[in-house]
């Protein structure tokens, strides 16, 4: 384990597949005396099986744990280890080098001082290594060691190491490395690792294990204003109030006057409790409760600073993010946003470009598939407290969620705050919805039926605004086809397009709402996150999930405008039920079978709910009775 009176380094080291990385560590661990007996002993057996080097001992297999590493001869999950010298302490993250894994390699990034970036002399600079570096560009790693290894399997050629290193420097000259040492190695024999190498005597610079032990990278954090992002608020009794957290930067001490960066309101540190020890002042690094001379507005996911150094509060803001999921991602498709201790949703308002990693240029695109790195804008459903990234990798890093699956989708560093938390607020009237809704007596709210292209949504949708209509009721139909002729007319059927689509219905189907209104929507709506979206854009009752459970072949057989020809015979690409996925609802308000019943019994079924449920009221006027009468006679003659 890390020796604690040493100042430690965290190290990522990464590369191509096959650059020498878990043979660099192994040979780390070997020369450090860091490898017990059994360790040793178990590496040695299973070299004459899975090793590389005959009957000599493979290094690499020190690392790679898995099983599965050991047969492919590659790493494949993040492997951390840890070793000391005399002079320092160190953490390292062994990151695997295929492309598949690259999401693993942000993770061992993210809380890296030093990056290891290993190249193979006889193949140089490779797509993966470009992309590597760009990350730890990309996550503010300002200090980078290019190891280029196997020197031993070109005879330590020179002017091969000056080559690769011009290159290098070449392709990072617009980056924003603090500093780049490049060093000539052979991690196999440990030939400028933790010795000079005889074979390079050309070769006057220092060997890897000087540059760890060398660089200072502690004052770099204790220079930052003071951070505590509040992790819970601390009450053992009654007379214990303490606000939890680790500092991330700083130096607090008792007496500080400290405040909340998201209310504004200060008060003075009056104790600071480090584990079980009371303390006059900490660090960053340190997890921490504190005291304050009386109590203010905080929760978690607040952070405490300095009232004269706060953190910025924004909801929306400029990000990099990478991708780090096989789907895709969709601007305007809400995601979950964890940042520090903070869970909140979000969306990606817009997708500004992808970073070619070959060229570092910049690429227009509408969605980012697996293992891109892009510029987007961002918002979030409340305002968050934060530094860019660059300032602070902590309150400036967040990570992305699917909604639906909890799976992490994304890793973004947050550049700078859009400003718009404090300028652009909701303007409310004397006049509510209750109120408004009240006056045509009903509930307002939102019924969204959902289902295949020729399920019958339309229909049933066009037969329950006619009922309610017949009783006095307000409503209004949106529909699908209705819109995309006006409002949405600029949109396509790609599945950035339908996100799109859909949020936007979903926003005039809340004001309609604000206006006391039953919204009836007819839409397709395919993807259960979007449906998700409109239902959270309301209150939890306001929201009706009808699903129109009609199967494929019906729909097909009905096909009213021919669309599922056209599709079947390629004339129609993005057709939901044939090109493009259709997501069941999993837990709807209501469902109709249109395949056994009749329109009119299915538009009865969702009155029946809405009356039930107390949107409706039960009297209506005389005027609507006879008028609902009437149609009731017309239809019967028709």
């Amino acid at each position: 384990m890390v020796d604690a009176s040493k100042p430690p380094l965290r190290i990522l080291t990464c590369g191509s597949v096959d650059d020498g990385k878990s043979t660099l560590l192994g040979r780390l661990l070997y020369d450090s005396s860091h490898v017990f007996a059994d360790q040793l002993y178990v590496a040695q057996a299973e070299s004459k099986r899975y090793g590389t080097q005959g009957s000599e001992l493979d290094l690499a297999l020190l690392i790679d744990g898995l099983q599965a590493e050991r047969e492919q001869q590659i790493t494949i999950d993040v492997a951390y280890r840890y070793f000391s010298t005399p002079n320092r302490s160190f953490i390292v993250a062994d990151t695997p080098g295929h492309e598949q894994y690259t999401c693993n390699m942000g993770t061992g990034a993210s809380n890296a001082d030093l990056a290891v970036l290993l190249i193979d002399a006889r193949h140089g600079i490779v797509a993966q290594t470009r992309r590597h570096c760009c990350i730890i560009d990309l996550l503010a790693i300002k200090h980078l060691v290019v190891a280029v290894n196997k020197m031993d399997l070109i005879r330590w050629d020179q002017n091969r190491f000056k080559a690769i290193e011009t290159d290098f420097r070449n392709y990072a000259v617009d980056l924003s490395f603090t500093d780049i040492e490049c060093i000539p190695m052979s991690a196999l024999s440990g030939a400028n690792v933790f010795v000079q190498a005889q074979e390079a005597d050309w070769y006057a610079g220092p060997t890897l294990i000087h540059v760890l032990e060398s660089l200072n990278v502690e004052k770099e954090t204790d220079d930052r204003p003071f951070r505590l992002p509040i992790q819970f608020i601390n009450r053992p009794s009654a007379n214990f109030r303490g606000y939890s957290g680790t500092v991330t930067s700083g130096t607090l001490r008792v007496g500080d006057q400290v405040g909340s960066s998201l209310t504004g309101q200060a008060a003075k540190v009056t104790a600071i409790y480090d584990t079980d020890e009371e303390v006059l002042a900490v660090s960053s690094g340190h997890a921490v409760t504190i005291q304050l001379d009386h109590q203010i507005d905080i929760s978690r996911g607040d952070i405490l600073a300095p009232t004269h150094d706060v953190p910025s509060v924004s909801n929306q803001f400029a990000a990099k993010l990478i991708w780090l999921s096989e789907d895709a991602m969709l601007p305007q498709r809400q995601y979950l946003m964890k940042i520090g201790c903070l869970t909140t949703s979000c969306r990606v308002l817009e997708l500004e470009y992808v970073i070619n990693v070959e060229t570092l240029t910049h690429e227009a695109r509408h969605q980012l598939n697996l293992n891109d790195i892009a510029y987007i804008k961002l918002a979030t459903t409340r305002p968050i407290a934060f530094d860019s990234y660059q300032t602070d990798r902590h309150l400036g890093s967040f990570v992305l969620i699917d909604r639906i699956s909890y799976q992490t989708v994304g890793a973004g560093m947050i550049d700078f705050s859009l400003r718009r938390a404090a300028n652009v607020t909701w303007q409310a009237y004397q006049i509510d919805k209750a109120r408004r809704g009240a006056e045509l007596r009903q509930k307002p709210c939102i019924v969204w039926l959902t289902g295949l292209s020729a399920a019958g949504k339309t229909t049933i949708a066009g037969r329950v605004e006619e009922l309610l209509v017949q009783r006095g009721h307000h409503c209004y139909v949106l529909d699908g086809d209705n819109l995309r002729l006006g409002l949405n007319r600029d949109l396509g059927f790609t599945a950035a397009d339908r996100v799109e689509n859909i949020k936007r219905v979903a926003e005039v189907a809340k004001l309609f709402i604000d206006a006391g209104l039953i919204a009836i929507v007819s839409l397709i709506s395919p993807y259960r996150n979007e449906r998700r979206m409109a239902r959270e854009l309301v209150e939890a009752d306001e929201f009706i999930e009808v699903y129109v459970n009609t199967s494929l072949p019906i729909c097909e057989q009905r096909d009213p405008k021919g669309l599922y020809k056209k599709a079947r015979a390629g004339e129609l690409a993005n057709f939901t039920g044939i090109d493009a996925p259709y997501e069941e609802p999993e837990n709807p308000e209501i469902v109709l079978n249109t395949e056994t019943h009749s329109v009119e019994e299915l538009a009865k079924e969702v009155l029946d709910f809405l009356r039930r449920n107390h949107y409706l009221q039960a009297t209506i006027s005389a005027t609507h009775s006879i008028q609902a009468d009437q149609s009731k006679h017309d239809r019967s003659d028709t």
